[in-house]
C-alpha cells in the first residue's frame, strides 16, 4: 500500500493486509525457523527466516511505505542496519558524515570500519560550502543525521542532494524525526534509516533498525547484504514494531507539542545556559525547520552552567527517567557526554560536557514541567 494514502492512514495500513489464511486483522507472528517445501527448491516464497519471515516482509513493505520509498530492509538495531549501507563500499571509498552524530555511529565508523580502509571525514553539515570543499573523487556516501543527535542541528537535505555528484549516495538517519515529521526520500535522499527501537516503536520495548529505499537495484544489493551477514530482527520484534507504528503520528503530535512548551520553559530558566530545538526561533536553522519539517520533535538539548550542574539536575528528576535511548511514550534525561555519547568524550566532535538531553514523552505537560522545575532548582 502506498500514495495516495495519507501518512494517518498508512501507518495503520501499508504492509498489512488482513492473513490471507485466517483472516486475521492483525499481523501475524510467524515464530519459525523454517519452512516446508514441496520439492527441492519450490517453496511458497519462504524457505529461511534469516532470508525472509512474513511478520518482517510485513515490517519492511511498512516502512517503505510511510518513508515514501518502494522497499525496505528490517535488521536487529540500528547499528546493524547502518553497518548494512556501509557494507556497500570498499577499502579506499570516502564517507563524509555530519560531525554531530550518535555516539554509536561514530564508534562504527572510526574504531571498527575504518580498519577496514574506509575514509571518513567529518563535516559541519550546516554549512553546504564545508561539504562542497570535503567532496574528493572518492567520496562515495553522505551519512547525516537531521536532526542531529545531541545538538539538534538540521541539514539542508535537498541542496546537499542537489549539488553532489551522480556517483555518490546520501543517507539520512531519519530517528529523530520519524517519518510523520519528515521524508528525506521526497528531498533527494537514496537510503533513510530508521532505530526502529525510538519513535517507530514507541514503547521501549523492542531494538530494532530500519532501511528504506526507492532504487530496485540499490535494494538488491542491501537486501543480499541483510541475508549475507545475518543481522535480523525476531518477529516478535517486527510484530511490536508494527503494532508501535500505528500510533506514530498521534504519538508525534504530543511529542511535538510537549517539546515546544518545556523548551520555551527552559529558555526561560536561569538555571539554562542555552536550549537547543528547531521549534525556537532561536535555533540556528529555524527557518529550515518549518520548510523542511512538519513538527520539530520530541528531543531537547540544553547546556547548564556546569558538568556539575548537569550531572545533578539529571539525577534529580522524577518523571523523566535517566536512562539512554530516547522516542518512547514516557520521557527521558541524560548527559551525553558521559552516557550516549561517551565513545567521542576524547574525539575531535566530543559533545559538551555540560549538555542534557531530554527525550520528551507524551504525560501531561504540566506535570513534565514541574518536574523539571524542581530539579532545576
Amino acid at each position: 500500500m502506498s500514495q495516495p494514502y495519507r501518512l494517518e492512514t498508512l501507518v495503520i495500513h501499508a504492509g498489512q493486509e488482513p492473513d490471507p489464511a485466517t483472516g486475521a486483522i492483525m499481523t501475524p507472528i510467524y515464530q519459525t525457523s523454517t519452512y516446508v517445501q514441496s520439492s527441492p527448491g519450490v517453496h511458497k516464497g519462504y524457505d529461511y527466516s534469516r532470508s525472509d519471515n512474513p511478520t518482517r516482509k510485513a515490517l519492511e513493505d511498512c516502512i517503505a511505505g510511510i518513508e515514501a520509498g518502494n522497499y525496505g530492509l528490517a535488521f536487529g538495531s540500528g547499528l546493524a542496519a547502518i553497518d548494512c549501507v556501509l557494507r556497500l563500499f570498499k577499502p579506499g571509498d570516502h564517507i563524509i558524515v555530519g560531525n554531530d552524530v550518535y555516539g554509536g555511529t561514530y564508534r562504527l565508523f572510526e574504531r571498527v570500519l575504518a580498519k577496514f580502509g574506509l575514509k571518513f571525514t567529518w563535516v559541519d553539515l550546516t554549512d553546504l560550502a564545508a561539504v562542497q570543499a570535503a567532496l574528493t573523487p572518492e567520496t562515495r556516501l553522505i551519512w547525516l543525521e537531521t536532526p542531529t543527535n545531541p545538538l539538534l542541528s538540521l541539514a539542508d537535505m535537498r541542496a546537499i542532494a542537489e549539488n553532489k555528484a551522480g556517483n555518490i549516495l546520501i543517507a539520512v538517519d531519519n530517528t529523530f524525526a520519524s517519518p510523520a515529521l519528515q521524508q528525506p526520500l521526497t528531498f533527494g535522499a537514496d537510503i533513510v534509516m530508521h532505530s526502529s527501537t525510538k519513535y517507530l516503536g514507541g514503547h521501549s520495548d523492542a531494538v530494532g533498525g530500519l532501511l528504506a529505499m526507492k532504487d530496485e537495484a540499490l535494494f538488491k544489493e542491501l537486501k543480499f547484504l541483510q541475508n549475507a551477514v545475518g543481522a535480523v530482527p525476531g518477529p516478535m520484534d517486527c510484530f511490536l514494531v508494527l503494532r508501535g507504528i500505528k500510533t506514530l503520528t498521534l504519538r508525534m503530535e504530543r511529542h511535538c507539542y510537549n517539546a515546544l512548551e518545556i523548551a520555551r520553559f527552559l529558555e526561560d530558566h536561569g538555571a539554562v545556559r542555552k536550549v537547543l530545538y528547531p521549534g525556537l526561533e532561536s535555533h540556528p536553522q529555524h527557518e529550515l525547520a518549518q520548510r523542511q519539517m512538519k513538527g520539530y520533535g520530541g528531543m531537547i538539548s540544553f547546556i547548564m552552567e556546569s558538568p556539575q550542574a548537569a550531572q545533578r539536575m539529571v539525577s534529580r528528576t522524577k518523571l523523566f527517567a535517566l536512562a539512554e535511548s530516547l522516542g518512547g511514550v514516557e520521557s527521558l534525561i541524560e548527559h551525553p557526554y558521559s552516557m550516549t555519547h561517551a565513545s567521542t568524550a576524547t574525539s575531535p566532535i566530543a559533545v559538551p560536557d555540560a549538555l542534557v538531553r531530554l527525550s520528551v514523552g507524551i504525560e501531561h505537560v504540566d506535570d513534565l514541567m514541574a518536574d523539571l522545575q524542581q530539579a532545576l532548582s
